[in-house]
């Protein structure tokens, strides 16, 4: 018994010495397969609503309810969420020469404040917020664009695991102004969510060249 016990625990160090000098070779990094939807899209035209735009069938419109009791001229913003991916489109309008309400932070507090929406200072405000994100971000890319409908704007890609990597301006400079910017209910990760972005990135750009002012 002592001999079969002696010869076991001797090939077992032998295993353990050459599992040592064994060449360890590291997995690659995966990720989730997913699995995308044909592009489809249909009309969102409500009645009041001073724009209008087609969207993914696999997306869901709803409204966005957040500044509504404290800024009367945000009526019309929306969001288009995509469930599946756990993504949305934040959509916010602004009318030119409209008023938007705001805080102000005092000695005494906060107050109310009002200011007159020009094209200029709605400009400015696309440009802050999306550049508020170069900390994360490793590239900004603007382009300028003018659809089929005659809308203008800019869209920015901002590269790098920022929390929203496209969003754009639309506008025609003298009545309305519409932002959007695309967000993931999810920690930003540019490598797991690249082909997730490419993939609505198309869609936004189709919002953007079916959007028609009313």
């Amino acid at each position: 018994m002592n001999r079969y016990t002696g010869a076991f625990f001797f090939l077992l160090l032998i295993f353990l010495i050459s599992s040592c000098n064994s060449v360890y070779t590291p997995r690659p990094k995966g990720y989730f397969a997913i699995h995308f939807p044909p592009h489809e899209y249909r009309l969102f035209e409500r009645a009041g609503y001073p724009y209008s735009f087609e969207y993914p069938v696999y997306s869901d419109i709803t409204r966005d309810s957040t500044l509504f009791d404290e800024d009367p001229d945000n009526p019309y913003w929306i969001n288009i969420d995509f469930p599946s991916f756990d993504a949305r489109i934040y959509l916010s309008y602004k009318t030119i020469g409209g008023k938007s309400w705001y805080k102000v932070k005092t000695a005494n507090g906060f107050k109310d404040s009002t200011s007159v929406n020009t094209f200029e200072n709605l400009r400015e405000d696309a440009y802050k917020i999306t550049f508020k994100h170069t900390v994360k971000a490793s590239s900004i890319e603007d382009s300028v664009f003018v659809t089929p409908n005659g809308v203008g704007g800019v869209f920015f890609n901002v590269g790098g695991n920022a929390a929203t990597g496209k969003q754009f301006f639309a506008t025609d400079t003298t009545k309305h102004f519409l932002r959007g910017a695309l967000y993931f209910d999810a920690t930003p990760n540019e490598d797991s969510l690249g082909i997730v972005y490419d993939f609505l990135q198309q869609d936004m750009m189709h919002l953007i060249n079916t959007l028609k002012w009313r």
